[in-house]
């Protein structure tokens, strides 16, 4: 029984550093404005069950001397007439796409290039934003400068939703936020930058075939010498990912992790996997000790320990509950299937589907 109990104990560990200290963005009274104004542009294909409520947000909430920008990337719904019936919005219908582009950086890349003023800020159209969420986040990109990217806190509302919590636990693992560590990505719904380092680093056209996006540009931002912040956004930035079911969840993290690993840092990839061959290694035990072949207090501690992890892990990045971390083995099958799928529409059949559209990937050989 030690080995399993040398992998539970190390995994368990790992698991805390790769997580690491996540920061928040900080709302501070004496904070410095940002001035000489702010774009707010936003991508969107068939959005019209969540357009709405980002843009009721900001009708409320957006910045003095701020110009918003939607993206229609070739909608077949209403997304063009919501955006139409909010006066503040300029709305812009992407042109016909591109050969070599995603349609994502495409739309960003048509939104960025109508932008005025001197900061701008990227928003996926699902996005919801908090009061205060903005003048944060600007406030922190006038400090830190760079590229300034948040997580949205990833809120639930169907069962199946809460087989995201290890897929959102892990994106920020290997995004390796903290004041201490240099990000190794970005999160693509909530982005803000100047658009002078925009421009800088060749923006959305500099990773225009990019399947993950978000993760290009940083890396083109570490590249021309730019910090990457990375931040969560409860109480800030929140979200609902998929809410069209469980085929639409599995397709958007099959598009995004195989190339979202490749682009990790080796040693925190490491680090990952040694923690999700523990979870597995841990949930086997039990069974094992079921059937009286380990140690059933071995089993238990180890199980238990990796379900209080997950419970404090999961409620820092999306309204996930106690049961899904206890119930943690579902998880595991769950996430090591998609991400084979992912491996094999990434690396093998050079192609991945996302918003009816199909994403010719040119990545090298595995």
């Amino acid at each position: 029984m030690l080995i399993p109990l040398v992998i539970g104990v190390t995994g368990w560990l790992l698991g805390w550093w790769a997580f690491g200290r996540v920061r928040s963005l900080e709302h501070r009274s004496a904070a410095q404005p940002a001035t000489g104004g702010v774009t707010i542009v936003i991508p969107a294909r068939n959005e019209e069950l969540s357009l709405s409520n980002l843009l009721a947000d900001l009708a409320a909430v957006r910045p003095a001397h701020s110009k918003v920008i939607v993206v229609d990337d070739h909608s077949s719904d209403r997304t063009a007439a919501i955006a139409e019936s909010h006066d503040f919005v300029k709305l812009i219908p992407a042109p016909p796409l591109p050969e070599g582009w995603t349609g994502k950086s495409w739309a960003c890349h048509t939104g960025a290039s109508r932008a005025t003023g001197e900061w701008i800020i990227f928003l996926d159209a699902d996005v919801r934003v908090l009061p205060g969420a903005l003048d944060a986040l600007l406030a922190d990109l006038v400090e830190q400068g760079g590229l300034v990217t948040v997580q949205p806190w990833h809120r639930t509302e169907r069962p199946y939703e809460q087989l995201s919590a290890l897929f959102n636990t892990i994106a920020i693992m290997g995004a390796a936020s903290g004041t201490e560590r240099r990000p190794c990505g970005a999160f693509g719904p909530v982005l803000a930058t100047s658009v002078r380092s925009y421009g800088l680093v060749g923006g959305h056209e500099s990773v225009r075939s990019a399947v993950v996006e978000d993760l290009a540009l940083a890396q083109r931002y570490h590249e021309h010498g730019l910090g990457v912040h990375v931040a969560l956004g409860r109480g800030d930035f929140e979200f609902r990912m998929y809410p069209a079911g469980i085929r639409q969840l599995a397709e958007g993290w099959t598009k995004n992790f195989a190339s979202g690993a490749s682009s990790t840092n080796p040693l925190r990839l490491l680090a990952i996997i040694l923690w999700i061959t523990a979870l597995a290694s841990s949930s086997v035990n039990v069974f094992d000790a079921a059937r009286g072949h380990a140690s059933v207090a071995v089993a238990v501690a180890l199980y238990a320990a990796f379900g209080a992890q997950l419970a404090l892990l999961f409620r820092r990045v999306g309204s996930f509950s106690t049961l899904t971390a206890l119930g943690y083995p579902l998880l595991v099958v769950f996430f090591i299937g998609v991400f084979t799928r992912s491996l094999w529409r990434t690396y093998v059949r050079r192609s991945v589907r996302w918003r009816d559209r199909q994403i010719e990937l040119r990545v090298p050989a595995a």
